[in-house]
Formats: C-alpha cells, structure tokens, sequence
C-alpha cells in the first residue's frame, strides 16, 4: 500500500479515537452512556440505525453473496426494510412511550415491565449472548479487509488492531460517541462507495461487455436465489427489529416517537434498495475480475475455490491508485467500525444493567456504574476478539447470532405487549426451549429439511410452549397490554 494511503487510514483512526475520548469527558451517569442523554435527532439516529445493522458484517458479506450468487443476494437486505418498517409502525410507538416513564436503559428492563426480574434476567444473557457474536463477526470483517489489503499483515494480527481500536473508542465514548461516529462513518461509506469503489471497478473489469463476457447469465437475474433462502433470511433478519438491543438503545435515545419513527423509515431506505445493491454489485464485479484473472499474482487463481467473502477486498487493492485506496478502505472499515461499537455498547449494557445490578450493589452510585460498563465494555471486546480468530464466515457467524437471539426473544416480547393472557412462566420457559432448541441444532448439525435455518424450529418450539404455559400458568396482575396504553398509571 502507498504511503499516501497508510496516512489517510490513520488520520481516520485517530478522528474515531478523538471523537471517543471526547465524549469520555461528556458522560456524567449510565443515561449518558447508554441512552444518549435521550434527546437525539432522526438524522444521527437514522445513520446509526442503518451503519449499525448493515455496517461491516453485511457490507463484507453483502459482496461475498454478489460473489457467489449475483445481484439477487440484494434479497437479503429487502428483509431490513421490512422489518424497519414493521417495527416503526408496531414497536415504536409503545416503547418510546414506556422507556419516556420508566427510563428504560436496556432491551431487557422491557421484560422486567412485562413480565419479571427472572424472566429480565434470563433475557439479559441471551442477549448478551448474542451481540458477543456479533462484535466477533464485526471484528472478524474488518481483520479480512485489512489482511486483504496489507501485504504480509496476517488475520490474527489485523483482528488485534482491529479490535484495539473499536474498543478503546466504545469504552471512552458510549453511546454518544458510538452515534455520532456512525454518522460520520456512514456518510464515508456512502461517498466511497457511489464515487469511488462503483465506478472504477465497474470500468476495471471493462463495463458491462466484460461483465456479460465471463459472468454466469444467472447473476445478473434477481430470480437466482431459492424460496427457502428466501424464508431463511426473512425469518431470521426481519424479527431482530424487534429484539435488538442496539436498536432499543437508539429508540430509548430519541426525543421523541415521531423522531424514532423518522429514523426507522429512513434507515429502511438506505438497507434496501441503496446499500443492498450497492454491496451485491460490488461482490459481482470481484468475481468477474476473479474469472478474468485479476488476482492471480496475488495468489488466487481458481475463484470457485477463494473466500468468497476476500473477494471484494481484493478487488479494492487491486482497482483503485494510490490515495483512493485509502480512502475506500477508510469507508469499510467505517462500517465495520459502526457495527463493531454499537454491538459492544449492546453487550455491555446487559452485562451491567440487566446481570450485574442484580447481584452486586450498584444501585443509586452513577459513578460506579459508569465505571463497571466500560470495564464491562472492555473484557467483552476482548472475548470477542477471541472468539473471531475461531471463526472463519463473517456472514455466518452474524446469522448464526440473530438466530439464537430471535429464537429466544422474538415471541415471548410480541406476546408480552399484545396478548393479555401472556404469563412470566410462558415467558421464561420460550427464551429458554426456542434459544436451546435452535443452539442444539447448530452444534449438531442437525439439518431441517428444505434447507431451512434453525431458528424457525427454534421459534416455532418458542411459540408453541409460549401459548400452552400462559393458558395454564397465572398471568401478571396487570396484563401487558394494559399496561403499554395506561398512561395514567403511576410506575
């Protein structure tokens, strides 16, 4: 790489780092830390909203599907616009009202409110669970473009640096710093990718002459992908609206619903069709210039056999001169970066609020709080490290996370808030059978048939032991929904 570029990534690195340590000094207790200070816009939140679920795992694996499949691997990111969209109509509107009167700081302080501390406490390790997974995807993402791009720095060198990094800005900044880095980070994205990675790769592999004169017809159809991956990524992406921490945080940091819901249509927009096409198109173009030869003095000479996720670094090193270079690498990893922070801030939050305040005396001591979440924040990032340099699939490891999640979480938070039968048992007890029933299947291996994904066992076992236990099991004095549309009740 140029020295040109080696400056520009750095200066990148040290503005995320300044910005970080800036707003180390403007947190004063765990609301600032977690929840913003819970006056943000639509704008700041929006951009997170979309960096933060789309960011590095999806914008790296996005291309490893244009790589492998064509334009239809877009599909995946029609499921986010959906969801997005889904949740601001249905979810928003009741939990930006409750986290208003009960400041709810986490995910799962909502089943506390629904349910229990049990059933709060059991949602806390799930959750926390999954967004280790998560940060370990991220991670695992940025150290595949960076070893991509550096010659001789190996995965497990560029995981180090890549999750230093992430982690000394998220502990320092919280969730302040971790969405306003997302905005600027995301417009770095934008830029790189609609003036600078698109065009010049579209032109190195010579247009759509050289595109039609090596690709596979299927490719450029949005028809090649199958019903069941359809349902695959509908199931599994579509209900994280509706559990992912990250995106509580961000709901609970709005001034308002109609500020929430400004940013949830907004990052539904930009999910799909802006970076679902965005990300496919670029994978294409490496595997056309993977059929063409392009990275066959890099060593990769068989693209049927190559990484399909390596594919759109190497086409970044390869097309774009001296200084652009750094400046698209700074794009990705900005996205990385965006996911990476948030998924930290997610996990540390329900270490601290949703397990450790249970069982240690923090209650009232902001200052110790504070303390706790960025210690918190920093032993996760450091297990998540761990775990990356275990994995080899940046695509599989997040779905592999969102599964568990939404196996676990999706029914019993549905139930909670619109059916007045649901109980703390019913609840316990589907965490537990849908999250378990989908892990056994993945170490397993155990495959269901037509290829479909665990999770829909998993939240099908979730849904069924949910409905038995509440019809046999004592419902909370105040149903669930009675207590979302009170507004006169004090809590």
């Amino acid at each position: 790489m140029h020295w040109i570029d080696i400056v520009i990534f750095i200066v990148y690195f040290l503005a995320m780092l300044g910005i970080g340590f800036f707003f180390f000094k403007q947190n004063k207790n765990s609301d600032d830390y977690y929840v913003g200070g819970r006056d943000m816009g639509s704008l700041h939140i929006g951009l997170s909203v979309v960096a933060t679920d789309v960011g590095g795992g999806f914008s790296i694996g996005l291309g490893g599907l244009g790589f492998l499949m064509g334009i239809s691997g877009s599909w995946m990111l029609f499921t986010g616009l959906i969801g997005a969209w889904l949740s601001a109509v249905f979810l928003i509107p009741k939990v930006n009202r409750l986290s208003k009167k009960v400041n709810l700081l986490t995910f799962p302080q909502l089943f506390d409110f629904l349910f229990n501390p049990n059933v709060a406490l059991l949602a806390g390790i799930i959750s926390a669970i999954g967004y280790l997974g998560f940060t370990s995807s991220q991670l695992l993402a940025g150290a595949k473009l960076a070893s991509a791009t550096f010659t001789g720095l190996s995965l497990t060198q560029a995981l180090v640096i890549m999750g230093v990094i992430a982690v000394v800005y998220t502990v320092a900044g919280g969730l302040k710093a971790v969405i306003y880095t997302d905005t600027v980070q995301w417009i770095i994205l934008m830029a790189g990718l609609v003036f600078i990675g698109i065009p010049l790769g579209y032109f190195a592999v010579g247009g759509m002459e050289g595109i039609r004169e090596v690709v596979r017809p299927e490719f450029l159809q949005l028809t090649n992908v199958s019903w069941s991956q359809l349902v695959n990524w509908g199931v599994t992406i579509i209900p994280i609206w509706f559990v992912g921490m990250t995106l509580y945080q961000r709901i609970y940091a709005c001034r308002d619903e109609q500020t929430a819901k400004r940013a949830w249509y907004t990052a539904g927009l930009f999910e799909y069709p802006i970076m679902a096409f965005m990300g496919v198109l670029l994978g294409l173009f490496a595997r056309v210039g993977a059929d063409q030869g392009m990275f066959v003095d890099l060593g990769y000479t068989d693209p049927e056999a190559m990484d399909a996720e390596m594919g759109l670094p190497l086409l970044l090193r390869t097309v774009l001169p001296a200084g652009l270079t750094g400046l698209m690498l700074s794009a990705y990893f900005s996205a990385i970066m965006s996911t990476a922070d948030s998924c930290l801030m997610a996990a540390s939050g329900n270490v601290v609020t949703d397990i450790l305040e249970r069982f240690l005396p923090l209650k009232g001591d902001e200052k110790k709080i504070l303390r706790y979440s960025q210690v918190a924040t920093f032993a996760i990032g450091a297990v998540a490290l761990l775990i990356a340099m275990s994995m080899q699939n940046v695509l599989e490891l997040m779905l592999l996370s969102y599964a568990f999640m939404v196996s676990g979480l999706f029914v019993p938070v549905i139930g909670g808030m619109y059916w007045k039968r649901a109980t703390p048992t019913a609840a316990f007890w589907a965490m537990l059978l849908g999250g378990g029933t989908t892990l056994l299947l993945i170490l397993t291996s155990w495959q269901l048939p037509y290829d479909l994904d665990a999770n829909i066992a998993g939240i099908s076992i979730s849904a069924l032991s949910f409905i038995i236990l509440s019809y046999v099991t004592t419902p909370p004095d105040i149903p669930a929904a009675v207590k979302l549309s009170d507004t006169t009740r004090t809590l």
